[in-house]
């Protein structure tokens, strides 16, 4: 099944798979914390993703790594809007989403330009987020996740992985639905509540997902899954990466959110020549 979807009237084809780039403008995320704190280093970043080919850049203000607290509304918009705001001045064509969970942040940050949201909470933490996202007329990526970034690792219990996160996404679908919202993008939420083998247990059944009709971003760019298993740091599981993105390309991927743009366009390019 081929997609598209609208972003504030760009349209996104997902007839062959697309890379977001991932640019955290956080001093605490878990591979790149500080490095793109500064405006002036974030906006070259951006540069460089979007020469190597990044159909989309994820910006995220508040790091959602296992222990990590919520923080202020205030401090999240002064970290994010700048930078939204200097992309667009130089790349009016990016397509930028908001990694967010605060509805006023996804709203404000639309607002500066950015055209779709990413909420690891699927709507769930901030009532009004729904709401929000229907009004403002953009893509929302819904992930799976139970708890909070500072617990979700107390909640690794499931009777059946692959179903439960099948029947959160079937609801979350229809609650978007009911809010009003045309495009709605799933994200199994890979390394959040879920253990090294659950993971896995979840990239061998993404396909599965696909009879939800939505199309599917996976971001599993140099988390634990890859470090623990391979017994590497962060700097060292880029190879791992690329491996697991291409399984994830076979399972019917229709977005990978990557640290390394680069790699993931050309993991692609492979994919899209065995495929066709």
């Amino acid at each position: 099944m081929s997609y598209s979807i609208n972003c504030k009237g760009k349209l996104l084809s997902l007839e062959t798979p697309l890379v977001m780039g991932i640019l955290n403008v956080t001093p605490d995320s878990f591979f790149d914390g500080g490095k793109y704190a500064a405006k002036e280093a974030a906006i070259a970043q951006a540069e460089k993703m979007l020469q190597e080919g990044a159909a989309i850049i994820d910006v995220g203000g508040m790091s959602s790594k296992h222990g990590n607290k919520i923080i202020s509304i205030e401090e999240e918009l002064n970290r994010v809007l700048p930078v939204i705001e200097s992309i667009l001045e130089q790349y009016p064509e990016a397509v930028i989403s908001i990694d967010t969970l605060n509805a006023e942040v996804a709203a404000k940050a639309v607002g500066k330009g950015a055209s779709m949201v990413n909420d690891i909470t699927a709507g769930k933490y901030d009532a009004e987020m729904l709401l929000t996202v229907a009004e403002l007329q953009v893509p929302f990526i819904a992930m799976h996740m139970k708890g909070l970034p500072e617990n979700m690792m107390q909640h690794t219990n499931y009777n059946d992985l692959v179903v439960e996160v099948f029947d959160y996404f079937a609801e979350r679908i229809y609650a978007c639905k009911q809010h009003g919202i045309a495009d709605v993008i799933i994200d199994p939420g890979f390394g959040f509540s879920k253990t090294m083998e659950q993971n896995y247990e979840l990239l061998r059944n993404l396909e599965s997902f696909k009879a939800l009709g939505k199309p599917m971003l996976v971001g599993v760019s140099r988390k634990s899954m890859i470090k623990k298993l391979l017994e590497v740091t962060g700097e060292e599981a880029l190879n791992g990466t690329t491996a697991v993105n291409m399984l994830a390309l076979t399972q019917g991927a229709n977005i990978l959110r990557v640290h390394d743009v680069k790699e993931a366009v050309e993991a692609i390019k492979v994919f899209n020549a065995f495929s066709n």
